[in-house]
């Protein structure tokens, strides 16, 4: 399987502004609202930055998802991780439109995994779905994660607050 994760650099800041600008419709119900700096290449270096900020921190782990000639199609990040008792990070990904369909979310999320696992020592990652994304909820089977609850009012997205499906991944 090819590698489908590289840490983020602030340099990807280019081609995430041309995809979260092309995907815009596309993510729209399944994001927070966005302001219009988040679809910059200005908006998308500071977010890098913010991210990489925290990875330093010990709190995330912020990947892009790369396809089979490197380039990159999305992202990937284990968040809030949580040391202690808890060893414990929460998880969001995206591909491109163009770019679905075809497994990298899938292998990138193995790959997330096994990083979580291995390298990081944690012992679960959780997620969380509409219950309508059937797509990211088969992703999220495919690579083992059992779903656990339903949250009403979990996340505000696409300027609602909106009820979310539960899923954790324990470590082997």
């Amino acid at each position: 399987m090819p590698t489908r994760l590289r840490l983020l650099d602030p340099a990807d800041a280019e081609d995430l502004a041309r995809l979260v600008t092309a995907n815009r419709a596309y993510l729209r119900p399944y994001e927070p609202k966005r302001t219009r700096a988040y679809f910059t290449v200005q908006g998308q270096r500071a977010a890098a930055e913010s991210k990489l900020q925290q990875w330093h921190a010990g709190a995330c782990a912020p990947f892009v998802i790369l396809d089979d000639a490197g380039e990159v199609v999305g992202s990937l990040n284990l968040n809030d991780i949580v040391r202690g008792a808890f060893q414990n990070a929460h998880t969001g990904y995206w591909v491109s439109q163009h770019a679905a369909g075809r497994g990298l979310a899938t292998q990138a999320l193995t790959a997330a995994a096994e990083f979580a696992f291995t390298t990081l020592g944690l012992h679960r990652i959780q997620a969380a779905t509409l219950p309508e994304n059937a797509t990211s909820q088969r992703v999220l089977a495919k690579v083992g994660f059992t779903r656990f609850g339903t949250a009403p009012g979990y996340l505000r997205i696409d300027g609602a607050w909106r009820e979310h499906h539960l899923f954790q991944l324990l470590a082997p």
